[in-house]
């Protein structure tokens, strides 16, 4: 069978070319969000990232409401430590286009990494404002596996084992092979004695190659036999 060169031979053949050829087309149209946007994303594959973070930039002045842009700069604000400044602009990529639901989702996920048990009135604000997100991500995207399971690990945080159990099932219902959703249920059910439950999922959270953690396959092996 022919590959994907041979059947158009206008695809660029490597990330170089890609870049070169957005480069070319913003000499011709400067103000194209998309190109610059595109060219982000390649330099990001490039790990050329301020280059990348000045091209979003650029597509947020072209095309104002390009949430997307917005959530990779707050990518590139993770990936340096910046956690503060990923929420922001996720906040921004909520507001850029409404029911943006990675935006909401993003949001949830880092309050949750804000959780640093110095304060237990602030973290528990943290962590309830993350649940009005990931439940708002939902809304907007009632496909969107991660986000169950995010709002279940908020749940478990909370302590609402039952809750963060119905939150991961939502995800498998949607995504019946994902690895995290069947290791936070072994975590779950073992929490609450169901052994025979949390051996079932973390066995299937092995098979698809998650890395468990070896203090759960420990604590899971003497209920094996029982």
């Amino acid at each position: 069978m022919a590959d994907s060169q041979s059947r158009n031979p206008n695809l660029p053949k490597n990330a170089d070319e890609q870049i070169a050829r957005l480069r070319q087309a913003l000499v011709q149209n400067a103000e194209c969000g998309t190109t610059h946007y595109n060219l982000a994303v390649a330099l990001i594959g490039k790990q050329e990232f301020v280059e990348a973070e000045k091209e979003l930039h650029d597509a947020i002045d072209c095309s104002p409401t390009m949430a997307e842009a917005y959530v990779q700069l707050g990518g590139l604000c993770l990936q340096r430590g910046d956690i503060e400044g990923c929420y922001r602009f996720n906040q921004r990529a909520t507001k850029a286009r409404a029911g943006f639901a990675e935006g909401y989702a993003n949001m949830g996920f880092v309050l949750l990494q804000l959780v640093d048990g110095k304060n237990a009135k602030e973290d528990e604000e943290k962590v309830d404002k993350a649940i009005k997100n990931l439940k708002k991500a939902i809304i907007h995207n009632k496909n969107f596996v991660q986000a169950y399971t995010t709002l279940g690990t908020a749940y478990f945080m909370k302590g609402l084992v039952e809750e963060g159990v119905k939150a991961n099932l939502q995800a498998l219902a949607v995504q019946p092979q994902f690895p995290i959703a069947h290791n936070n249920l072994a975590v779950a059910y073992l929490e609450l004695k169901d052994y025979k439950k949390a051996i079932e999922h973390c066995d299937i959270a092995v098979e698809l190659g998650f890395d468990v953690n070896p203090a759960l396959l420990e604590e899971l092996a003497p209920h094996r036999d029982a």
